[in-house]
Parts: structure tokens; C-alpha cells; sequence
């Protein structure tokens, strides 16, 4: 090989390598941001500058189509969750969490749905996550949970639908606690199944005055729900039921309800 062609494919390879290098230390300066970022989200608290936090937001949304990113995020916010940070910064990881978690994080999470001041976000990033096991989490957490918790937790299972919760919801129908009660009829409204309906059914059949509007509204959307689903003639058999109601505005929706079921006709 000649003089002139050697010092060409020299010249090459360093252009080759000249060419690299700013993307190593881009990426490099990247992964060192995110890990300073981590390191502060430690003692962050509300109040502080929530830009130094945005490495992390960052690296969320470029993981988006890369699962091993994603899976190495993951780990990091978990670890945050378990930890002994503030409250502040257990609320950051459960709202990234929400868009990156899979299964592997459901068990950390489903420790803080027992606890008041972090049950909320620990549902947040459940109800977002399409694995069975997160519903399953919350489910279980039904009867380890009171108060106010324990309505949370209701109200996320009736916005996942989840229709395993039809049973011990229809149980706390009959409870003392009003909120409760109220809760578990809307849950069983969103989940609008057949069994559902007819636990409804049976509630608003012997509602007290009190919870007479509470049961009237859970059995509408039901049957709202039914409806969108395909189910006419379930949705149509609770209009009609509805039709009756001594509540003015409930009959009003029942009629409508019923218009919508007999369709084009």
C-alpha cells in the first residue's frame, strides 16, 4: 500500500473516531446527569427547584421504546420508594412509575397502599399499569385498609372495572360506614358486569332514603356502561327499573337510557 493511501485510510479512521467521540460523552454526560438527579431526589422536598429532578423526566421519556432503560429506571425509582426519603420524593418515583412500571414494581408499591399520607400516589401508579398483579395489589389491600384508604382503594378498583372485586363489594353494601357504601356502589357501577348489576339491583331495591341517589346513580352508570358495551337488553331491564324512581332527574336518564337501547327504532 502506498504512502498516500496509507495516511487516507489513517486520515479516515480518525474522522471515523473524531466522529464518536461526542456521542460517548454525550451520552456519558447524560447517564451522569440522571444519576446526580437520583442522588438529590434523596433529600428533595417540596418547595426545592423541581428542575433538578428533570434528568429523570428526561431518561423516562427516552426509555419510552427501550426496555432494558426502562428496566434499569425502574430499579432506581423502587429503590426510591422503598426508601426513607420524603414524601415529596416517594410521590416523583410513584408518578414515573406510573409510566414505566411493569409487575416487578407492584410489590413495593402495594406496601404503601396501607399507609394514609402515600396510599394515594402508590394508586396512582397502580391504576395506571396494565398488569393483572397491580389490580390484584389493590384488591388485596381492601381488607388491610379502612376510612378514607380504604375508599381509595374502592375507587380504583371501580376504574380499573375490576370485576374479581365483585364479591367483597357487594358485601360492604350493607356496611354502617355511609362513604363506604357509597364508594363500593359506584366501584360496582364502573364494573357494570352482570353480577355487578344485580348486586346493584338488589341494593337500590332496599336502599334507605339516605342512599336512595347514591344507588340510583350507581345503577345508571351501570347501565351506561352495559350499554357501551353491548349489552342492551341488561342495560335496558336497569332503565326500566329506573323509569320508576321518585327522583325526578333519575327518571329523566332512565327514559333517555331506554331511547338509547331501542336504538334507530
Amino acid at each position: 500500500m502506498s504512502t498516500k493511501m496509507n495516511w487516507i485510510v489513517c486520515l479516515m479512521a480518525a474522522l471515523m473516531l473524531g466522529s464518536l467521540v461526542p456521542y460517548a460523552s454525550a451520552d456519558e454526560a447524560t447517564d451522569a446527569a440522571t444519576d446526580k438527579a437520583f442522588e438529590d431526589l434523596k433529600s428533595y422536598d417540596w418547595g426545592q427547584d423541581r428542575n433538578i429532578l428533570k434528568p429523570i423526566d428526561d431518561a423516562v421519556v427516552a426509555a419510552h421504546k427501550d426496555a432494558a432503560a426502562k428496566k434499569a429506571l425502574q430499579t432506581k425509582l423502587v429503590a426510591v420508594v422503598a426508601g426513607d426519603g420524603s414524601r415529596a420524593a416517594k410521590d416523583f418515583a410513584c408518578r414515573k412509575l406510573s409510566l414505566i412500571a411493569d409487575a416487578g414494581a407492584v410489590p413495593t408499591l402495594a406496601t404503601l397502599l396501607t399507609d394514609e399520607k402515600l396510599s394515594h400516589m402508590a394508586r396512582y401508579a397502580l391504576e395506571r399499569m396494565p398488569c393483572p398483579e397491580a389490580v390484584a395489589a389493590m384488591r388485596g389491600a381492601m381488607a388491610k385498609t379502612k376510612g378514607k384508604t380504604k375508599i381509595g382503594v374502592i375507587n380504583s378498583l371501580g376504574i380499573r372495572r375490576d370485576a374479581e372485586s365483585t364479591k367483597a363489594l357487594t358485601a360492604l353494601l350493607g356496611d354502617s360506614d355511609q362513604e363506604l357504601v357509597a364508594a363500593a356502589a359506584a366501584a360496582l357501577g364502573n364494573i357494570a358486569t352482570v353480577d355487578a348489576a344485580a348486586a346493584l339491583g338488589a341494593f337500590q331495591a332496599k336502599a334507605p332514603q339516605k342512599l336512595a341517589l347514591v344507588a340510583a346513580d350507581a345503577c345508571l352508570t351501570c347501565a351506561e356502561r352495559l350499554l357501551a358495551d353491548g349489552e342492551k337488553a341488561q342495560a335496558k331491564a336497569i332503565y326500566m327499573t329506573l323509569a320508576k324512581s321518585t327522583i325526578k332527574h333519575v327518571r329523566v336518564a332512565a327514559m333517555r337510557g331506554m331511547l338509547a337501547t331501542a336504538g334507530a327504532k
